[in-house]
């Protein structure tokens, strides 16, 4: 009998150790805010969860292109900057 592997993967989570709010708009805020519009802290946990190596992101700007939501619907994400200056503060910076 084979021990189930897909339940533990998903109980051995990597916490973060620390969390901040951003303070200026940065490329790696920006993929923060496209992680957390589709529900997940950052790519971290979204790679746990959807069981994937690789995000999709575009060559030009290197944003995220796409990502599967909890309920596996898809958000799509522009190649130009979609943080504007005011929900940059709502961005949560996990540290591990």
């Amino acid at each position: 009998k084979k021990p189930e592997v897909s339940g533990v993967m998903a109980k051995a989570d990597i916490k973060p150790k620390s969390i901040h709010d951003a303070k200026k708009w940065s490329a790696d805020v920006e993929n923060l805010y496209r992680f957390q519009q589709v529900g997940y802290r950052d790519e971290v946990e979204y790679k746990q969860v959807k069981q994937v190596d690789t995000v999709e992101h575009w060559p030009e700007t290197g944003f995220i292109k796409k990502l599967q939501r909890r309920d596996n619907t898809f958000n799509y994400f522009d190649k130009q900057r979609e943080c504007k200056d005011k929900e940059v503060h709502k961005v949560k910076v996990y540290v591990y």
